[in-house]
């Protein structure tokens, strides 16, 4: 017999040596094996039934709720849109407490918190602008800055400053300038003109074509006299 049909022999012993092997752990572990496979499968199944018996649905229903409280909110009918009328509509607190785990529960804490800014109430405003998990680009970067207005009025400059640099260097064309500018208003009115003139460099260097850009150098001027 040549090498080569010894190495080819000595080949397919090994495999059929594997398989035999495979086939006794089977055997013997055979009850484990279908306890483990069977527990997958059950997971799975509860995953989707979840999901398309229990989410989805109430993911609509909360979807038909957020439509009406939406209307209030472009009418700038802020306690409507965030505590509903009573009857018929909810409002977006009752949305966010009632549809957890959705994604317009989610959305909700972004427009509650927007209507509480509006309506004075700073403290509820960052609560529950603090629990929007961060999702669409725009909406994400203005509830970041948002955050830093509230906390600006309630006299909470380092937090305020923390979210104004947060919003900054989110790289939106619109958003993002006016937060920078915030930033450095803020670090003058704190007495750090040298963070003031990074901030204001930000905008200038970053977002050349900003309404915010315009003026900058004035406030450049001022920082680095």
């Amino acid at each position: 017999m040549s090498k080569k049909e010894q190495k080819k022999q000595d080949e397919l012993a090994n495999v059929e040596h594997a398989l035999t092997s495979s086939e006794l752990f089977i055997e013997k572990y055979q009850k484990q094996i279908f306890i483990a496979v069977s527990a997958v499968v059950l997971v799975i199944l509860v995953i989707l039934a979840f999901r398309n018996f229990y989410l989805e649905p109430r993911e609509v229903k909360a979807q038909n709720q957020m439509y009406y409280a939406q209307d209030y909110f472009q009418k700038d009918s802020f306690q409507l849109a965030l505590n509903g009328n009573g009857a018929d509509v909810m409002g977006f607190k009752q949305i966010v407490s009632d549809f957890g785990m959705t994604s317009s529960s989610n959305l909700a804490k972004a427009y509650a918190g927007i209507c509480y800014y509006h309506l004075g109430d700073y403290e509820n405003a960052v609560g529950y602008l603090s629990k929007y998990k961060l999702g669409d680009e725009y909406l994400s970067c203005s509830v970041t800055r948002l955050i830093g207005d509230a906390y600006v009025e309630l006299g909470k400059n380092a937090d305020a400053l923390k979210y104004f640099e947060k919003a900054g260097n989110m790289n939106n064309d619109i958003i993002s300038p006016v937060a920078l500018k915030k930033a450095g208003i803020l670090y003058e009115s704190t007495g750090e003109p040298e963070k003031a003139a990074k901030a204001y460099l930000k905008v200038k260097d970053n977002y050349p074509r900003s309404a915010e850009a315009r003026d900058i150098d004035k406030y450049l001027a001022r920082v680095k006299k």
